[in-house]
């Protein structure tokens, strides 16, 4: 099992190095021929800076509580697959404590992408992430303090459900627990972006329990899967693929009665190629069939 799981880790690394690389040398590029953007700090211009500002203010900063690490207050139970940002700091904060490095959890009703009024960066779909506009102002967040690096990560935690429903007496209640249970499950693997320094991500596995075998440093926002959000763009019909509609199987098309069909032979539907509106029409002529127990 142990060479096995070595050998995963080491396909899974390759795989997500190159979903990165597609992100970066194509598909970022191939947006931008069509005026959809992922602005970048360093392309920040003046206006977006201050607008940037304002939305910070308003919309993230008064929702964002940091954490602060000492011997008082231990690292806190992260959320399973939740955004996160690890802040390295100098100076002594409002309460005279000296601690060195802070957690920000970003909560989950926060947007990780933000799309820009045309008004300020022109014609176009412009968009800039959550973790760039916390990176830019992470120093309004810790007053009094100079922040020397702030790095977002991902833990994802084992979300196994480990239930035998023979031994349960309460079912139900057991499984509210277990579904509880999978946000603070055990430790499986760590995303960080890629220019967190060593001794901060040897840190954060220390802190997790992890191998360095389940560190991934990445080259962009640690949950890709949160990009998903721009696919319903109305702007760009062009770039979005056709609707896809579920076939019927050439067996039931003229048919008004399922019962009388399947009496004859077996249909195998294969979803989501095939429709499921068969299925709900054998049970609402089931329904009304008295010959259905």
């Amino acid at each position: 099992p142990h060479q096995a799981l070595a050998r995963i880790s080491e396909l899974v690394h390759g795989h997500v190095d190159r979903q990165y690389a597609i992100l970066n040398d194509i598909l970022l590029p191939e947006l931008e021929k069509h005026q959809v953007r992922f602005i970048r700090r360093r392309h920040w211009t003046a206006k977006l800076k201050a607008w940037v500002r304002r939305y910070f203010r308003d919309e993230i900063a008064p929702i964002i509580t940091p954490i602060g690490l000492d011997p008082t207050h231990p690292f806190p139970l992260l959320v399973n697959k939740s955004l996160n940002f690890i802040v390295e700091l100098e100076g002594i904060d409002a309460f005279g404590r000296d601690s060195g490095l802070a957690i920000i959890p970003a909560p989950r009703l926060l947007p990780r992408v933000i799309k820009v009024p045309e008004e300020v960066c022109g014609p176009g779909d412009n968009f800039v992430f959550l973790s760039s506009m916390i990176h830019a102002h992470a120093d309004d967040l810790f007053q009094g303090m100079k922040v020397k690096g702030c790095y977002q990560f991902r833990l994802t935690r084992n979300a196994d459900l480990a239930l035998d429903s023979e031994d349960v007496e309460d079912l139900a209640r057991a499984l509210r627990g277990e579904l509880f249970s999978r946000r603070y499950g055990d430790a499986v693997r760590l995303e960080v972006a890629d220019t967190c320094p060593k001794h901060l991500s040897d840190y954060l596995l220390k802190q997790f329990n992890l191998h360095e075998s389940e560190l991934y440093q990445v080259n962009g926002p640690v949950n890709l899967t949160r990009l998903f959000s721009i696919t319903g763009l109305d702007s760009h019909p062009e770039l979005q693929y056709p609707p896809f509609t579920p076939a019927i199987p050439k067996l039931l098309q003229n048919s008004e009665n399922v019962f009388s069909v399947i009496s004859k032979q077996d249909i195998l539907l294969l979803h989501p190629f095939e429709s499921f509106t068969p299925v709900v029409d054998l049970l609402r002529q089931a329904a009304k069939d008295p010959h259905v127990l």
